[in-house]
Protein backbone atom coordinates (compact mmCIF):
# COMPACT_ATOMS: atom_id res chain seq x y z
CA UNK A 1 0.00 0.00 0.00
CA UNK A 2 1.34 3.10 -1.00
CA UNK A 3 2.54 5.97 2.00
CA UNK A 4 1.28 9.14 2.07
CA UNK A 5 -1.80 9.01 -0.02
CA UNK A 6 -4.73 10.28 2.27
CA UNK A 7 -8.37 8.30 2.03
CA UNK A 8 -6.93 5.22 0.22
CA UNK A 9 -8.71 1.82 1.26
CA UNK A 10 -8.77 -1.61 0.11
CA UNK A 11 -11.57 -3.57 -1.51
CA UNK A 12 -9.73 -6.54 -3.15
CA UNK A 13 -10.58 -7.89 -6.34
CA UNK A 14 -10.72 -11.79 -7.07
CA UNK A 15 -9.30 -10.98 -10.26
CA UNK A 16 -5.89 -11.65 -10.18
CA UNK A 17 -2.68 -13.57 -11.06
CA UNK A 18 -2.03 -15.78 -8.30
CA UNK A 19 1.90 -16.09 -9.62
CA UNK A 20 3.64 -12.86 -8.17
CA UNK A 21 5.86 -10.85 -10.48
CA UNK A 22 9.07 -9.02 -9.40
CA UNK A 23 9.19 -5.55 -9.44
CA UNK A 24 11.46 -4.90 -12.01
CA UNK A 25 8.68 -6.57 -14.46
CA UNK A 26 6.48 -3.02 -14.19
CA UNK A 27 7.01 -0.47 -16.53
CA UNK A 28 3.72 0.98 -17.52
CA UNK A 29 0.97 2.17 -15.96
CA UNK A 30 -2.63 2.56 -17.85
CA UNK A 31 -5.59 5.02 -17.74
CA UNK A 32 -9.02 3.93 -17.89
CA UNK A 33 -12.20 5.21 -17.18
CA UNK A 34 -15.23 3.01 -15.54
CA UNK A 35 -17.70 2.85 -18.19
CA UNK A 36 -20.17 2.47 -15.68
CA UNK A 37 -22.97 4.81 -14.23
CA UNK A 38 -21.68 4.94 -10.56
CA UNK A 39 -19.31 4.06 -8.58
CA UNK A 40 -21.28 1.48 -7.08
CA UNK A 41 -21.64 -0.28 -10.13
CA UNK A 42 -18.13 -0.06 -10.95
CA UNK A 43 -16.52 -1.39 -7.92
CA UNK A 44 -19.12 -4.42 -8.43
CA UNK A 45 -18.12 -4.87 -11.61
CA UNK A 46 -14.34 -4.99 -10.61
CA UNK A 47 -14.91 -7.69 -7.79
CA UNK A 48 -16.65 -9.47 -9.26
CA UNK A 49 -15.44 -13.24 -10.07
CA UNK A 50 -17.56 -13.46 -13.02
CA UNK A 51 -16.71 -10.36 -14.86
CA UNK A 52 -13.22 -12.02 -15.26
CA UNK A 53 -11.98 -7.83 -14.78
CA UNK A 54 -10.36 -5.90 -12.50
CA UNK A 55 -7.05 -2.84 -12.15
CA UNK A 56 -4.74 -2.18 -9.17
CA UNK A 57 -6.25 1.07 -8.54
CA UNK A 58 -9.84 2.93 -8.72
CA UNK A 59 -10.62 6.40 -7.99
CA UNK A 60 -13.98 7.13 -7.01
CA UNK A 61 -15.93 10.46 -7.99
CA UNK A 62 -14.98 12.24 -5.05
CA UNK A 63 -11.49 11.78 -5.21
CA UNK A 64 -10.60 8.76 -2.97
CA UNK A 65 -8.29 5.61 -3.73
CA UNK A 66 -9.56 2.27 -3.24
CA UNK A 67 -6.27 -0.47 -4.06
CA UNK A 68 -8.49 -3.67 -5.59
CA UNK A 69 -5.33 -5.65 -6.21
CA UNK A 70 -1.87 -4.96 -4.82
CA UNK A 71 0.80 -3.94 -7.24
CA UNK A 72 2.87 -7.14 -7.28
CA UNK A 73 -0.02 -9.20 -8.67
CA UNK A 74 -1.34 -9.33 -12.28
CA UNK A 75 -4.69 -7.47 -12.79
CA UNK A 76 -6.81 -7.88 -15.22
CA UNK A 77 -7.36 -4.50 -17.27
CA UNK A 78 -5.77 -4.52 -20.42
CA UNK A 79 -7.09 -7.78 -22.26
CA UNK A 80 -5.29 -8.18 -25.89
CA UNK A 81 -2.71 -5.09 -25.97
CA UNK A 82 0.55 -4.17 -27.63
CA UNK A 83 2.43 -1.23 -26.91
CA UNK A 84 5.99 -0.99 -29.25
CA UNK A 85 7.15 -4.33 -29.12
CA UNK A 86 5.44 -5.86 -25.58
CA UNK A 87 1.78 -7.50 -25.78
CA UNK A 88 -0.58 -8.08 -23.38
CA UNK A 89 0.23 -5.77 -20.79
CA UNK A 90 -1.13 -6.92 -18.26
CA UNK A 91 1.69 -8.52 -16.91
CA UNK A 92 3.87 -5.28 -17.05
CA UNK A 93 1.59 -2.71 -15.95
CA UNK A 94 -0.50 -1.20 -12.95
CA UNK A 95 -4.30 -0.38 -14.05
CA UNK A 96 -5.87 2.63 -12.60
CA UNK A 97 -9.43 2.86 -13.10
CA UNK A 98 -10.97 6.23 -12.86
CA UNK A 99 -14.75 6.36 -12.07
CA UNK A 100 -16.27 8.15 -14.89
CA UNK A 101 -19.72 7.18 -17.36
CA UNK A 102 -17.61 6.92 -20.40
CA UNK A 103 -19.06 7.60 -23.87
CA UNK A 104 -22.12 5.02 -23.40
CA UNK A 105 -23.80 6.76 -20.55
CA UNK A 106 -22.56 10.52 -20.92
CA UNK A 107 -19.50 11.12 -20.65
CA UNK A 108 -17.96 13.78 -18.59
CA UNK A 109 -15.14 15.60 -18.08
CA UNK A 110 -12.98 14.39 -15.16
CA UNK A 111 -13.29 15.58 -11.59
CA UNK A 112 -10.65 17.54 -10.19
CA UNK A 113 -10.66 15.96 -6.58
CA UNK A 114 -10.35 12.86 -9.21
CA UNK A 115 -7.35 14.30 -11.03
CA UNK A 116 -5.47 15.10 -8.07
CA UNK A 117 -5.74 11.93 -6.99
CA UNK A 118 -4.46 10.68 -9.85
CA UNK A 119 -1.52 13.07 -9.68
CA UNK A 120 -0.54 11.52 -6.55
CA UNK A 121 -0.99 7.78 -6.36
CA UNK A 122 0.88 7.66 -10.33
CA UNK A 123 3.98 9.94 -8.95
CA UNK A 124 3.99 7.34 -6.26
CA UNK A 125 3.45 5.00 -8.55
CA UNK A 126 6.74 6.40 -10.79
CA UNK A 127 9.04 6.80 -8.34
CA UNK A 128 8.90 3.24 -6.91
CA UNK A 129 9.35 1.32 -9.85
CA UNK A 130 11.33 3.22 -12.06
CA UNK A 131 8.73 3.96 -14.87
CA UNK A 132 9.36 6.42 -17.78
CA UNK A 133 7.23 8.83 -18.72
CA UNK A 134 6.57 7.74 -22.12
CA UNK A 135 5.14 4.43 -20.47
CA UNK A 136 2.25 5.98 -18.96
CA UNK A 137 -0.89 5.45 -21.63
CA UNK A 138 -4.32 5.11 -21.89
CA UNK A 139 -6.22 1.89 -22.45
CA UNK A 140 -7.14 3.41 -25.92
CA UNK A 141 -3.44 3.61 -27.06
CA UNK A 142 -2.73 0.06 -26.09
CA UNK A 143 -6.09 -0.92 -27.69
CA UNK A 144 -6.84 1.15 -30.20
CA UNK A 145 -9.21 -0.66 -32.13
CA UNK A 146 -11.22 -2.04 -29.21
CA UNK A 147 -10.91 0.51 -26.72
CA UNK A 148 -11.74 4.35 -26.50
CA UNK A 149 -10.88 5.08 -22.72
CA UNK A 150 -10.05 7.75 -21.13
CA UNK A 151 -11.03 9.75 -23.79
CA UNK A 152 -10.91 12.73 -25.47
CA UNK A 153 -11.60 14.60 -21.97
CA UNK A 154 -8.90 13.32 -20.28
CA UNK A 155 -5.81 16.11 -19.89
CA UNK A 156 -2.91 14.45 -21.29
CA UNK A 157 -1.56 17.93 -21.62
CA UNK A 158 -2.37 19.21 -18.04
CA UNK A 159 -0.55 15.50 -17.14
CA UNK A 160 2.29 16.28 -19.30
CA UNK A 161 2.81 19.92 -17.41
CA UNK A 162 3.08 17.62 -14.23
CA UNK A 163 5.78 15.93 -15.73
CA UNK A 164 3.70 12.79 -16.07
CA UNK A 165 3.15 10.71 -19.33
CA UNK A 166 4.26 13.05 -22.53
CA UNK A 167 2.86 15.88 -24.45
CA UNK A 168 3.91 17.26 -28.34
CA UNK A 169 5.84 20.37 -28.87
CA UNK A 170 3.72 21.83 -31.27
CA UNK A 171 2.92 25.58 -30.65
CA UNK A 172 -1.31 25.96 -30.01
CA UNK A 173 -1.70 28.92 -32.54
CA UNK A 174 0.05 26.54 -35.45
CA UNK A 175 -2.41 24.03 -33.94
CA UNK A 176 -5.22 25.46 -35.22
CA UNK A 177 -3.74 26.91 -38.01
CA UNK A 178 -2.97 23.46 -39.60
CA UNK A 179 -6.22 21.55 -37.85
CA UNK A 180 -8.22 20.63 -40.88
CA UNK A 181 -5.72 21.17 -43.52
CA UNK A 182 -5.26 17.80 -45.66
CA UNK A 183 -2.30 17.29 -47.97
CA UNK A 184 -1.12 15.10 -50.78
CA UNK A 185 1.19 12.88 -48.71
CA UNK A 186 0.61 9.40 -48.48
CA UNK A 187 -0.98 8.16 -45.04
CA UNK A 188 1.92 5.43 -44.62
CA UNK A 189 4.37 8.03 -43.44
CA UNK A 190 1.59 9.20 -40.56
CA UNK A 191 1.41 5.89 -39.44
CA UNK A 192 5.20 5.06 -39.81
CA UNK A 193 5.66 7.49 -37.33
CA UNK A 194 3.06 6.37 -35.19
CA UNK A 195 4.20 2.64 -35.34
CA UNK A 196 7.68 4.05 -34.40
CA UNK A 197 6.45 5.83 -31.10
CA UNK A 198 4.69 2.98 -29.90
CA UNK A 199 1.41 2.18 -31.68
CA UNK A 200 0.61 -1.22 -33.47
CA UNK A 201 -0.29 0.17 -36.45
CA UNK A 202 1.64 -2.69 -38.66
CA UNK A 203 -0.59 -4.07 -41.49
CA UNK A 204 -3.66 -3.05 -40.24
CA UNK A 205 -6.67 -2.93 -42.53
CA UNK A 206 -8.08 0.56 -43.97
CA UNK A 207 -11.09 0.73 -41.65
CA UNK A 208 -8.92 0.06 -38.75
CA UNK A 209 -6.47 2.62 -39.48
CA UNK A 210 -9.14 5.11 -39.19
CA UNK A 211 -9.82 3.91 -35.48
CA UNK A 212 -5.89 3.95 -34.90
CA UNK A 213 -6.25 7.60 -35.70
CA UNK A 214 -8.79 8.29 -33.63
CA UNK A 215 -7.19 7.16 -30.50
CA UNK A 216 -4.32 9.27 -31.41
CA UNK A 217 -6.59 12.23 -31.81
CA UNK A 218 -8.15 11.82 -28.30
CA UNK A 219 -4.74 12.15 -26.85
CA UNK A 220 -3.16 14.45 -28.68
CA UNK A 221 -5.65 16.24 -31.07
CA UNK A 222 -8.95 16.19 -28.33
CA UNK A 223 -10.73 19.11 -30.66
CA UNK A 224 -11.33 17.42 -33.56
CA UNK A 225 -11.60 13.43 -33.96
CA UNK A 226 -12.25 12.58 -37.60
CA UNK A 227 -10.42 9.79 -37.94
CA UNK A 228 -8.46 11.73 -40.98
CA UNK A 229 -5.04 12.72 -41.04
CA UNK A 230 -4.09 16.18 -41.65
CA UNK A 231 -1.34 18.53 -41.46
CA UNK A 232 -2.01 19.10 -37.57
CA UNK A 233 -2.13 15.25 -36.81
CA UNK A 234 1.38 14.95 -38.92
CA UNK A 235 3.39 17.66 -37.61
CA UNK A 236 1.87 16.43 -33.96
CA UNK A 237 3.56 13.00 -34.71
CA UNK A 238 7.03 14.11 -35.96
CA UNK A 239 7.29 16.25 -32.85
CA UNK A 240 6.36 12.87 -30.89
CA UNK A 241 9.05 11.17 -32.87
CA UNK A 242 11.46 13.79 -32.41
CA UNK A 243 11.02 14.24 -28.34
CA UNK A 244 12.36 10.60 -28.15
Amino acid sequence: MPKNVKKMSTNYSPNFDIQKRSKKNIKYIIYHYTGMKSDNAAINRLTNFNSKVSCHYFIDRKGNLIQMVPDLYIAWHAGISKWKNDKLLNKSSIGIEISNPGHQYGYEPYKKKQLKCLIKITKLLIKKYSINKKNILGHSDIAPLRKKDPGEKFPWKYLADKKIGVWHKIDLKKCIKLRGKYFNIKSKFFFEKLNKFGYSVKSPKKTELKKITNSFQRRFRPELIDGKVDRECFEIAKSLISNK
